[in-house]
This record gives structure tokens, C-alpha cells and sequence, in this order.
């Protein structure tokens, strides 16, 4: 080889190496999914966050990595399992409930983060405003809390002759002592009974539902929360085992066998935050994307449930039903 020949090799090697260090700099983009429970019950919810994805132009597997961190319904484990997505310079978080959201926050001032909550992210300091959210956060949020009052008026309506009613909250939830105080006020005005029971674990909910017949209420409101959201089934068959009419927030939980819900829908919300993460992804930044809010609300009668009960439905409320479970 002469001179020439060898000096144009090393030029053709020197213009091959920036394009590899380029195609390593286009890795594939990775979202941290932080979630607050365990995966089974969010199946459903984390395909629709995936169609969202998709709806973006990201196929996890193809142009796109997950990675999963659940928390399993121990709270505590939040702020090492953020930490971890954040040691590994995922490109966003995406999240669901305040104490998972909170976790992420703490743990990142840089790092894009999406999320799903059930109540006014604004009142619980994660933006600055629904329309300039500010900072690293933007997402999803559903005014679930907001709604509690309305169930319980849509209780009374299917239960007139109940005078006592409980309550069940997770006493973990920041938005607990809102609800309670909302549904006190409600409870107060059509002079109701109000009993609260608080549950931040299985046996908790399976003892509330003792203390429930004990204290002979005649009806049940389940109090929106990502954990008791999670035990839906346990829920149904104990509502059912004890007899107790009671209304919940989601559609899925009426389909597993509740009576009656009442709220906004959570696959769109779960399909909104899969295409905010993709936004993001794609260039726009949180503090731009105004928080989405619900528009529509579902609800939802289990008919099968209310035969199992005893129960008449009134037909002033199948008529405003928007799904019938038969």
C-alpha cells in the first residue's frame, strides 16, 4: 500500500466513526412507567396508556422501551423505585396517583414527567395551572374527589329507604380528608347517617366490611383510590357476601360485579397519558401541555348485581344510565 492509498484509508475510517457514535446517540427512547399497585389490575389500563403510544407513532419493542416499576401497593417503596428510573436516564416518567407523582417529583427536576391523578394537581402542588402547568409535570386529571358528593346523591336515589351510610376511604390517599369532608357535607344536607371506614390494605377492606354490617348501614360509597381501585374484585364479592348496595367511582368496577359508578372514563384517561408521553417524546415540553380534564362521565348500572340485592332500579336512573350491565 503507498502513501496515498494509506492516508485515504484513514480518512474513510475517520468519516465512519462519527456516524457510529451518531447512531449510538439515536438510541432507542425509554419511558419509566411508575406504577402505585401491581400490574394485574392495570392491565387493561396500560394497554390503553400503550395505545396512546402508538397513537403517537411509539410501538414498545420497535421504536420504544418501557421499563415497569410497581410499587405493589406499599408506598414506601415509591421513592427508591423513582430514584432507579431516574439513575437510569429514562427520557420520561409517566405515573398514576399523588403518591406515586410525588415520588417522581422529588426525585427529578429534569426529567419530563406525565401523570394520572384523581383529583386537582394544582391543590396538590404538582403545577402551577391546568392551562401552564410549569415545571417538568403535565398530565392527566380525572376530579374524581370532586364527584363523591354527586354519588352519594345518586346513592339515596337507589337506596331511599338507606338512612345510614358508610364511606370507605384509604386513609393513605391526599385526598382523603377532602372526601370525607365532602361527603359529611352532602351526608348532612339529606340528613343521612355518615359512618367513615378506612382501609389502606386487603385485611383493612375485609374488617370495613365487618364493621359495615355491625354498624347495619344500608349503603356503600367506595371512595376513589388507586389501591382500592386495584381491589375492585375483592371489593364486589365482599359488597356481595354482606349484602351492600354501593356505588363506585370507575365503569370497570360495576363490570366486576359492583352496583352502580359513576365518573369519568379510565381507559381514555390511561390513552391520554400514552399520548402525552409521546408528545413529549417527541420534542414538547410538559410545561406547555395544559392539564386534560374529563368531559364526559359514565353511568354505569350492574343490573345482575341489583336481582342479586334485591334491588329495584328506579327507571328514572336506568334512563340516565349510560351502560346497563345485564
Amino acid at each position: 500500500m503507498n502513501r496515498r492509498d494509506f492516508v485515504g484509508l484513514i480518512a474513510s475510517v475517520a468519516t465512519v466513526r462519527p456516524s457510529a457514535a451518531q447512531a449510538q446517540q439515536k438510541a432507542m427512547p425509554v419511558i419509566g412507567y411508575l406504577g402505585i399497585t401491581s400490574p394485574g389490575p392495570y392491565g387493561a389500563f396500560v394497554a390503553e396508556f400503550r395505545q396512546g403510544l402508538n397513537d403517537t407513532g411509539y410501538v414498545e419493542g420497535q421504536n420504544l422501551a418501557i421499563e415497569y416499576r410497581w410499587a405493589e401497593g406499599r408506598n414506601e417503596r415509591l421513592p427508591g423505585l423513582a430514584a432507579d428510573l431516574v439513575g437510569r436516564k429514562v427520557d420520561v416518567i409517566a405515573t398514576n396517583g399523588p403518591p406515586s407523582v410525588q415520588a417522581a417529583k422529588r426525585a427529578t427536576t429534569t426529567i419530563p414527567i406525565v401523570f394520572l391523578v384523581a383529583s386537582d394537581p394544582v391543590e396538590l402542588g404538582l403545577v402551577a395551572s391546568f392551562a401552564r402547568p410549569g415545571g417538568n409535570l403535565t398530565g392527566v386529571s380525572m376530579m374524581f374527589a370532586e364527584l363523591t358528593a354527586k354519588r352519594l346523591e345518586l346513592l339515596s336515589a337507589l337506596i331511599p329507604q338507606a338512612k345510614i351510610i358508610a364511606l370507605l376511604v384509604n386513609p393513605n390517599n391526599p385526598n382523603a380528608e377532602r372526601i370525607m369532608s365532602d361527603v359529611r357535607e352532602a351526608a348532612r344536607a339529606k340528613g343521612l347517617q355518615l359512618h367513615v371506614l378506612k382501609a389502606a390494605n386487603e385485611s383493612e377492606i375485609d374488617a370495613a366490611f365487618g364493621t359495615l354490617v355491625q354498624l347495619k348501614a344500608g349503603a356503600l360509597l367506595v371512595g376513589n383510590d388507586a389501591f382500592i381501585d386495584s381491589r375492585r374484585d375483592q371489593l364486589a364479592a365482599a359488597a356481595s357476601r354482606h349484602a351492600v348496595p354501593a356505588i363506585y367511582a370507575s365503569r370497570e368496577s360495576a363490570a366486576s360485579g359492583g352496583l352502580i359508578s359513576y365518573g369519568p372514563s379510565l381507559t381514555a384517561a390511561y390513552r391520554q397519558l400514552g399520548i402525552y408521553a409521546g408528545r413529549v417524546l417527541k420534542g414538547e415540553k410538559p410545561a406547555d401541555l395544559p392539564v386534560q380534564q374529563p368531559t364526559t362521565f359514565e353511568l354505569v348500572i350492574n343490573l345482575n348485581t341489583a336481582k342479586a340485592l334485591g334491588l329495584a332500579v328506579p327507571q328514572s336512573l336506568l334512563q340516565r344510565a349510560d351502560e346497563v350491565i345485564e
